[in-house]
């Protein structure tokens, strides 16, 4: 139960830390609209002192959220690392190889490394969309690659692919993404009920869900199959 409370107080306390993140760029652009509207000079037409006005808000909103990630980011690591102590994990004991000979292997060894990096991001990122036991956060369960990218085995023919991609205010953001090895579109996922609805789907026959756009066109077509086979 204490664990259950802590990790749902974490949740919260991530999701008002992102919505903070939001609240400094709409101030911080409302503030530089009045303010670039309001000391316009009256001899400029609407149009111009708009165009002031917008140019102005955009400066602002870039300036209140650096400031506040003067203090957002100190919170964000103490956030990762209550997460780390709250979500159980399985963590493999590795030790560093030895010292390389060859410029050959020292390069063997670091794609090693970065493949294990991607294993343990994604192990810890899974947190997002799985808040139960630890299902997806099993970092033995995934396998990185050299591009920084992941996989994890659902099923035979079933993967749950793994990448991050930088957001518009610069934060690394997660991306779980359902692939299949059979030529079916990618499917965004957001949690494990929409992992258990595909899987549900497939034992019945039926194809996934094409993941697509506000505008309807099919996103990632790149990412079918990607490490599928792998």
């Amino acid at each position: 139960m204490h664990a259950s409370v802590r990790r749902a107080a974490i949740t919260v306390a991530d999701a008002a830390t992102e919505g903070l993140d939001m609240i400094t760029v709409v101030i911080g652009g409302a503030i530089g609209a009045w303010a670039g509207y309001t000391h316009s000079p009256d001899t400029w037409s609407g149009d111009w002192r708009l165009a002031f006005a917008g140019g102005v808000a955009v400066v602002a909103a870039v300036a209140v959220n650096s400031l506040a990630e003067l203090f957002l980011t100190p919170l964000r690591r103490l956030l990762t690392k209550a997460r780390s102590t709250a979500q159980p994990t399985t963590t493999r004991t590795r030790t560093a190889p030895p010292a390389p000979a060859t410029l050959s292997e020292g390069l063997a060894q670091v794609a090693a490394a970065t493949e294990n990096d991607a294993a343990s991001r994604a192990a810890s990122d899974a947190w997002r969309i799985d808040q139960g036991d630890g299902f997806l956060r099993d970092e033995d369960r995934w396998r990185g690659y050299e591009d920084g990218e992941a996989s994890f085995f659902l099923a035979p023919g079933v993967w749950l692919h793994y990448r991050s991609e930088k957001s518009e205010f610069g934060h690394r953001k997660p991306q779980f993404t359902l692939l299949t090895g059979d030529g079916d579109q990618p499917v965004p996922i957001n949690n494990v009920q929409e992992i258990r609805h595909q899987l549900a789907a497939r034992a019945a026959g039926l194809p996934a869900t094409p993941a697509a756009d506000a505008t309807g066109d099919v996103m990632d077509d790149d990412l079918t199959g990607l490490h599928a086979t792998a």
